[in-house]
């Protein structure tokens, strides 16, 4: 089933210029980008998408991190695409990420991981919705869609 996931390019992407890199990775695989934009995050917009670490004590930390530049938010869809960018992502700790995985090959860190993305379809939607208004994400025919997939696949 066709899936739009989120995934942000935090700041240690921007700073250490991986960002092109790690959008080809995304659609290299065959991830059709749907939206994509940059932004500045604010305390208000952070303290909602990482409510589940405010009782940590490196939230303080994550907040300041992910504010130190714009991050670009991207939109990509395609079959699963949830798990698929959680597996090209890799695990959160860049130092335990598998080689070739985005974290694996471009952070040594549990902070600095270059990359959020959403943990499943139900957050997806919500953090679509969180950073992208409706009209930023655009439904179109991508051409290589038929070679991607199977026709039972979707």
């Amino acid at each position: 089933m066709l899936e739009k996931t989120l995934v942000l390019l935090k700041p240690s992407a921007l700073q250490r210029g991986l960002v092109g890199e790690i959008i080809q990775i995304f659609e290299k695989k065959g991830l059709k980008l749907c939206g994509m934009k940059m932004i500045q995050l604010t305390d208000e917009i952070l303290n909602v998408h990482y409510a589940h670490l405010r009782e940590k004590p490196f939230f303080k930390y994550v907040k300041d991190s992910m504010k130190a530049t714009p991050v670009i938010a991207c939109c990509y869809e395609g079959v699963e695409a949830v798990r698929v960018v959680r597996a090209l992502s890799g695990v959160t700790n860049g130092r335990l990420a598998a080689p070739g995985t985005v974290r694996g090959n471009y952070c040594v860190s549990s902070q600095e991981n270059i990359v959020h993305s959403s943990d499943s379809p139900e957050a997806a939607v919500i953090e679509l919705k969180r950073f992208f208004n409706d009209e930023e994400i655009f439904n179109y025919k991508q051409s290589t869609f038929d070679y991607l997939y199977g026709s039972d696949e979707y």
